[in-house]
């Protein structure tokens, strides 16, 4: 399905990087992400050497968590940046309806 582009953060200019809710901490996004990456590949390891299957639904249950932390952290970050810090009411209406429709999605999974 095609995705709505009217609340979409306006086009970059050539040779920059665009300014997004997390650019102020990028690398410590980056960092998580990466930790949660060696998480998943412990429990692949798990798997490989036959660890009781509790010890890898404990495992998986952390790395949701750390996600969840990583997802509210961007939740907030677009809130803050590109709902509040829209140019004007109609974009801030359309963003704002889009963060709650990316709320929906993270509470619906389970």
């Amino acid at each position: 399905m095609p995705r709505d582009t009217t609340t979409q953060a306006p086009p970059r200019r050539a040779g920059s990087a665009p300014t997004r809710g997390y650019t102020a901490t990028k690398d410590q996004l980056a960092e998580r992400l990466t930790k949660i990456e060696g998480q998943v590949r412990g429990i692949q390891r798990m798997v490989d050497n036959d660890r009781y299957c509790i010890d890898i639904l404990t495992q998986i249950s952390a790395i949701q968590a750390a996600l969840d932390q990583v997802a509210l952290g961007l939740l907030d970050d677009h809130a803050r940046t590109c709902v509040i810090g829209a140019e004007d009411t109609e974009l801030q209406a359309a963003r704002t309806k889009e963060l709650m429709a990316a709320v929906g999605r993270l509470m619906r999974r389970g």
